[in-house]
């Protein structure tokens, strides 16, 4: 199985950002990849109103894009993430979804962990503009893959994870618009560690460069098997990159080095109150 990654840096120009994502999918495909990650809202990066003036169901032109890119290339095409208009919801949702080769939705996925932090003297509350999804999403390639949902934060957050993995993820897809700081000293070790502590593929896909609103993100997007081994990762420019997948291998790592097999969840609990 051949993937991909795509790596761009999205402005305020919805048009544009598209033409982009477009041009870099294509060239995915051309390598042969057969299953492609787009960025976090790689519709849209800026200021809020920005943000709220790319949402758009999931009817609107991206994920119409999204289905019709996929089913031409015909390829799994994981759109990243969008702001999507939720209705009856006041607030937006940040939303990836999976698109089969014949390009229907197979999973849609919204955001669970908000980025409310400060960091690399910049504040962040995305809680302020979009609503948290409370369901974990686990799809499926048409040869019968276990892919998993995520985006960017939720990295920080290995139940999500393990979770995906119990649930028979071996590939687990992470759009990103990680921040240049936490990009450059926690990307590369939390992206490994999703990986090795599932044994499963992780195809993280990076914004990269300056945004509006004075966002940066660190690129570097990375694919990584279930070793911890780093099979592709980019260089800090729009572009994309491809690495063939080894499921024999995966297989093997899971039988010799058995951790998931070897969990005991009748030996965990959760405190009754947990301190931050």
């Amino acid at each position: 199985m051949r993937v991909a990654a795509v790596q761009l840096n999205a402005t305020a120009d919805q048009a544009a950002n598209m033409a982009v994502a477009d041009r870099l999918t294509r060239a995915a495909a051309a390598d042969g990849a057969t299953v492609i990650v787009l960025p976090e809202k790689w519709t849209a990066m800026g200021a809020e109103e920005d943000l709220r003036a790319a949402a758009e169901p999931l009817d609107g032109p991206a994920i119409t894009w999204a289905r019709s890119i996929a089913r031409e290339l015909h390829v799994e095409l994981v759109a990243g993430s969008i702001l999507e208009r939720v209705a009856g919801q006041e607030k937006l949702a940040n939303t990836s979804v999976h698109v089969d080769p014949s390009g229907e939705l197979q999973a849609v996925y919204r955001k669970v962990h908000m980025f409310d932090v400060e960091v690399g003297g910049h504040s962040y509350r995305e809680s302020a503009l979009e609503e948290p999804g409370e369901e974990i999403v686990l799809s499926h390639t048409a040869d019968g893959v276990g892919l998993g949902l995520s985006i960017c934060y939720d990295l920080r957050f290995p139940e999500l994870y393990r979770i995906l993995a119990v649930r028979g993820a071996q590939l687990i897809a992470v759009p990103a618009a990680f921040t240049l700081a936490t990009t450059r000293d926690h990307w590369e070790t939390l992206v490994r560690a999703r990986a090795i502590e599932n044994q499963a593929f992780v195809i993280a896909a990076n914004q990269v460069g300056r945004h509006p609103a004075g966002q940066q993100s660190g690129g570097r997007s990375m694919i990584v098997d279930p070793w911890g081994v780093v099979l592709a990762q980019s260089p800090d420019s729009e572009g994309h990159i491809v690495a063939e997948l080894d499921l024999d291998r995966q297989r093997e790592i899971r039988a010799s080095l058995p951790s998931l097999a070897n969990r005991r969840p009748g030996a965990y609990r959760w405190p009754a109150e947990a301190l931050a």
